[in-house]
């Protein structure tokens, strides 16, 4: 049985590649009338091959050209639909996962980490420490009031009322 399926499977080939012999040109020219992306037509051309291999051509066929059309134009549209469910996977995976991602230069993520740094360090210099540290939390560490609270050992209101004070003497001394 092994014998017969490796020799089908040959026979596939031979039948892919004579195909491919006669009517390559054909097949470039409806892939690239669907498919602008060079690189992406060149991937979906020899995709086509082995779908031929797969499913070659049925003997009763009259106008191989126009099936080879249809056949083209089928795997271009499974292609895509290919590409949208992974692009779609991908996307799932991120919101759920819920990466952060620095979307800016190196050099910028750098400079703006040394202002933050800057930035706390006026801050503790000119508010009390309950108050750089509620704003240090919240706004440093992306924590919650509640995580702050928890953190300062307070109630969540008096965690907000430094946060509220100490940006508003921040602010007072900038002007």
């Amino acid at each position: 049985m092994v014998l017969t399926e490796t020799s089908m499977c040959q026979k596939n080939v031979g039948t892919a590649t004579e195909v491919f012999a006669e009517y390559r040109d054909f097949i470039h020219m409806v892939i690239y009338s669907q498919v602008k992306n060079k690189s992406h037509a060149d991937d979906i051309f020899q995709n086509f091959f082995l779908s031929l291999v797969s499913k070659p051509i049925p003997r009763n066929v009259k106008n191989i050209k126009s099936y080879l059309y249809r056949a083209i134009c089928n795997d271009i549209v499974d292609t895509q639909r290919q590409v949208e469910r992974y692009n779609a996977q991908i996307h799932k995976y991120q919101e759920r996962c819920n990466f952060s991602i620095n979307k800016t230069e190196p050099e910028n993520a750098l400079i703006k980490d040394e202002q933050m740094n800057k930035m706390f360090g006026l801050i503790k210099g000119r508010l009390t420490s309950s108050q750089s540290q509620a704003i240090a939390l919240r706004y440093g560490t992306n924590h919650t009031i509640e995580e702050v609270a928890e953190k300062m050992g307070v109630k969540c209101k008096s965690v907000s009322r430094y946060i509220c004070t100490g940006l508003r003497r921040m602010r007072q001394s900038f002007k």
